[in-house]
């Protein structure tokens, strides 16, 4: 019921728990089975750079984790990929040995996150005690599922930004200016961009699910939903 309360500002933007997906979202695999031949998403390797810098990231794909690695190291720089919370994989659905070994829907239960130690321990509160001290744990407040697939957030789906899915059309997406000016400009129609500016606007929120609900993200004109401090 968090998430139908109304949305409400912070005094300071809160850390971000930021679950990104690869396939789909950031890039674009024609074959399956060449994991390290992709095509990257307009400013896909930037809008990594952004999050790590900026936030607390997960990868999370429903590849195998041996390609998710592969395409992890092509993607990131290693000190990049030092600082990402966690690189997860197929193997982190809980599906069955059936399941896992042919083509099947997945679906992202950021309680597995949450529960997760390695993950847990990434909240820089994480070892706070006493009150006000704030959230110690990440949780349906201060995470965020980025994903081309509204489908794998069902379990919550005011925690997800759904993207439109990239299929590796490059004329669709063209970049027409640098990472840091379609950030700061006022209208960028760069997916990335516009997602990017979105997280800085839920950073600041006291619940990210109920801004999410109330004003979703989309591509439409202008800045869209993007609005207030962060923006």
């Amino acid at each position: 019921m968090r998430a139908f309360c109304p949305p409400l500002l912070l005094p300071a933007p809160q850390p971000l728990l930021v679950v990104i997906d690869l396939n789909g979202t950031l890039l674009h695999r024609p074959n399956k089975r060449s994991p390290t031949k992709f095509i990257e998403r307009p400013l896909a390797r930037a809008f990594l750079r952004h999050c790590i810098d900026t936030y607390h990231v997960v990868i999370w794909s429903s590849a195998r984790p041996e390609n998710v690695q592969r395409m992890c190291a092509q993607l990131l720089p290693p000190a990049y990929l030092a600082r990402v919370v966690a690189v997860w994989g197929r193997d982190r659905f809980g599906l069955t040995p059936a399941d896992y070994a042919r083509r099947t829907q997945c679906y992202k239960r950021l309680t597995r996150l949450w529960a997760d130690p390695a993950v847990r321990a990434a909240h820089p509160q994480s070892g706070a005690t006493g009150w006000p001290a704030g959230p110690r744990c990440w949780d349906q407040g201060n995470t965020v599922l980025i994903d081309d697939s509204a489908e794998k957030a069902r379990s919550e789906p005011h925690n997800a930004v759904t993207l439109p899915e990239f299929a590796g059309d490059l004329a669709a997406e063209q970049q027409l200016q640098p990472w840091e000016e379609e950030l700061e400009g006022e209208d960028s129609q760069q997916v990335l961009a516009r997602v990017a500016k979105y997280l800085g606007v839920l950073a600041w929120q006291v619940d990210v699910s109920a801004y999410i609900r109330a004003r979703p993200f989309t591509m439409g004109p202008g800045k869209g939903n993007i609005s207030g401090p962060g923006a």
